[in-house]
């Protein structure tokens, strides 16, 4: 089987085509199976993701084929980070609280953020993600922004669960490049890893949430293998409570001898 060339694309924002902005929700929805709709239920981005589009539009790079279609999009704040790894925040919830606390206090942003970079499923394997990275390069550089970080989730996490996500980063294929594609994408732009966010994209939910957002039941308190979660699920029926774990019980799930 031959292999697609690289997509001819052009980058645009959604403040220049604000018109883009139904295709770009389209395209993130159709990104994630029914039984993985805990995604959608983590309280800080529904509190502030949908401001993403009428806010911070002009920091929204969608790539978009020769018919005008978007095939790419890119999801970036703007925020202010010191440069210190232990200033960054915590993942994407971190990330975007930061940034619209930033715009609400008027506080002047140094770095942009990207926050999610889905390729349309019938586009990818194209070189459509890299291309979307140098596009958010190139929007930070626009806005005077000195660089560009990324809270990423790793695509092939869900296949390792019980893999606390520090060893996991650590798995590398024979040429050097990270076991993981999404990260190898970053490594061979020149990305630099800089430290795992523990506490990013915290769901909770009851019982029957947690059994009616991933299609499973669970008839008794306990660790739950969850399609798509990057880590396993504490249910707890007398609480009537389902969560991820907490890094230490994370480590726990994942030791054994070496």
């Amino acid at each position: 089987m031959s292999r697609a060339g690289p997509a001819r694309t052009r980058a645009v924002t959604l403040a220049e085509r604000t018109d883009l902005a139904g295709e770009v929700r389209r395209l993130i929805a159709s990104l994630w199976p029914s039984e993985m709709e805990f995604i959608h239920h983590d309280p800080v981005c529904g509190r502030h993701w949908p401001a993403l589009y009428r806010e911070f539009a002009d920091f929204q790079p969608e790539l978009c084929d020769t018919r005008g279609a978007v095939v790419a999009a890119g999801v970036t704040i703007p925020l202010a980070w010191s440069g210190r790894l232990r200033d960054l925040p915590s993942g994407v919830d971190g990330a975007l609280e930061r940034g619209m606390r930033g715009r609400a206090r008027g506080r002047p942003p140094t770095v942009l953020s990207a926050l999610l970079a889905p390729v349309a499923p019938d586009r990818q394997g194209r070189g459509l993600s890299a291309q979307l990275i140098r596009a958010m390069r190139v929007l930070a550089a626009r806005h005077g922004l000195g660089a560009l970080i990324a809270p990423v989730r790793p695509t092939l996490k869900h296949r390792y669960p019980t893999t606390p996500m520090r060893r996991y980063l650590r798995w590398a294929r024979a040429d050097g490049a990270p076991f993981d594609p999404w990260l190898g994408v970053d490594w061979r732009l020149g990305a630099k890893f800089l430290r795992v966010a523990p506490r990013s994209m915290i769901v909770t939910g009851t019982v029957a949430e947690w059994e009616a957002w991933t299609t499973m039941t669970f008839p008794e308190s306990g660790w739950y293998i969850v399609p798509g979660a990057l880590a396993p699920v504490r249910i707890d029926r007398r609480r009537n409570l389902g969560r991820p774990p907490t890094r230490a019980a994370m480590n726990g799930l994942g030791s054994g001898s070496t």
